[in-house]
């Protein structure tokens, strides 16, 4: 896991804004896409899905959010998912403890794959976006919108 970057400066995010801008319509035919590096003749050959995450880091970065790589496999502490969610390391134990996220047990201490925080975070999102949108519909329909 790399560490934490804190958030972005505004020259940080203007280059991801202006690097966000040139990679947002590329489109490989194939499975990757060939980039030149400056100053130098070689191209490296990026898997598709490379590119989207690159994509996905410089929209973050370009918001003024700070970024974390994690692999999949990556093991967490309570207190690293804490952070990742944005909540309270007690809330955290409580969502394990109700079986909301998986985990495994080492020793007296609770691990948490990277890849079952982010499938609790996708559900969480999911369902943030149904009420969102199911609230847009009630207002619709009251006539205040």
């Amino acid at each position: 896991m790399s560490a934490a970057h804190e958030q972005p400066t505004v020259v940080e995010q203007e280059q991801a804004r202006q690097a966000l801008q040139l990679l947002r319509d590329v489109d490989p035919a194939g499975a990757t896409v060939d980039v030149t590096v400056a100053g130098t003749s070689e191209s490296v050959h990026l898997p598709r899905a490379a590119l989207d995450l690159i994509r996905e880091v410089l929209a973050n970065m370009a918001a003024g959010q700070g970024v974390t790589v994690v692999p999949a496999h990556a093991e967490l502490t309570t207190q690293q998912a804490a952070q990742m969610l944005n909540v309270s390391r007690p809330h955290v134990i409580k969502l394990l403890d109700e079986g909301k996220i998986e985990y495994r047990m080492v020793g007296r201490h609770r691990r948490i794959l990277a890849s079952s925080l982010l499938a609790y975070q996708r559900t969480q999102l999911g369902a943030s976006r149904a009420a969102a949108d199911e609230l847009a519909a009630l207002t619709e329909d009251l006539g205040l919108y």
